[in-house]
């Protein structure tokens, strides 16, 4: 039988769904943007966590699996237009900022999960001016993560999103392996296309590299460890990232590239009182 447990850890409210064995696990903190803080298979855990970060709420959490929305990324000056306004909306967007409300939890013989709401409010309305509920479904079932996401507008109009997620992988080593049919990459650091050649060194790079998918399985390779993520139509993107005196690495699935909010050419527009379902999963060997 997996189990859910439920408990208090500085002032937060955690949730833990673990297999019957023990081996494997999620670890989700509502309070803190709805976030996966641990996630554990073959009884290590896999996720890289700041636990300073986690428990400042005047920081911004450094690891976990934070939510993006309503953007992937940053935003020219931090700003978009849209209508007759201008908007300031912070790196990565708002969910991963506010406060989420458990809605269900639930566990059998043949798996466990949690599904948790994101609602707007007048404060994400100054910054975004649609109202919306999110609410993501985590679930565990053996050793994988299954994270179901389901975007609804309850706007009189279109609403625009480019939802990622942002995993923060333990690894001592920089050199990512993918393994992605494409055959070029683009560099954030110069702001340049180059050739893929089936792994990118991240050691001296500051900013992100993104990799378009070609196909709905991306396997990435980092410090020996085989990431296998699997994921809805809409994730055109993976996201490479690291902090140099760090020991994560992030392979980070992304619908939109950076900065489409500021273009306006690709984005997802979820029709009025209309919803948007996806998922990813993500399973280590």
């Amino acid at each position: 039988m997996y189990t859910i447990e439920q408990f208090e850890k500085d002032m937060f409210t955690m949730y833990q769904l673990k297999h019957p064995t023990g081996n494997s696990w999620i670890t989700v903190c509502p309070e803190r943007g709805g976030i996966i803080t641990g996630y554990g298979t073959n009884n290590e855990e896999r996720l890289y966590l700041n636990e300073a970060t986690l428990f400042d709420r005047k920081q911004n959490v450094r690891g976990g699996i934070p939510v993006l929305f309503p953007i992937s990324g940053q935003l020219k000056n931090k700003q978009y237009h849209w209508g007759n306004q201008t908007y300031d909306m912070p790196n990565h967007g708002l969910a991963r900022i506010h406060p989420w409300e458990v809605l269900e939890t639930h566990s059998d013989e043949e798996h466990a999960f949690i599904s948790i709401l994101f609602r707007s409010s007048l404060s994400t309305k100054a910054v975004y001016p649609f109202d919306f509920k999110v609410i993501f479904t985590y679930t565990l079932r053996g050793d994988q993560l299954l994270i179901h996401q389901s975007y609804e507008n309850l706007s009189d109009t279109p609403m625009p999103i480019y939802p990622g997620l942002h995993p923060y992988f333990k690894s001592d080593k920089k050199v990512v392996g993918l393994d992605i049919p494409t055959k070029t990459y683009y560099d954030y650091n110069d702001e340049e296309e180059k050739a893929f050649t089936g792994q990118i060194d991240l050691t001296h790079l500051k900013e992100a590299v993104l990799l378009e998918n070609t196909h709905t399985q991306v396997k990435a390779t980092v410090d020996q460890q085989s990431i296998n993520m699997e994921m809805d139509e809409p994730f055109h993107y993976t996201v490479l990232w690291t902090e140099q005196d760090q020991r994560f690495v992030c392979v980070e699935p992304w619908t939109r590239k950076n900065g489409e909010l500021n273009r306006q050419e690709d984005l997802i527009k979820v029709p009025a009182r209309d919803t948007f379902d996806t998922w990813v999963s993500f399973q280590i060997i």
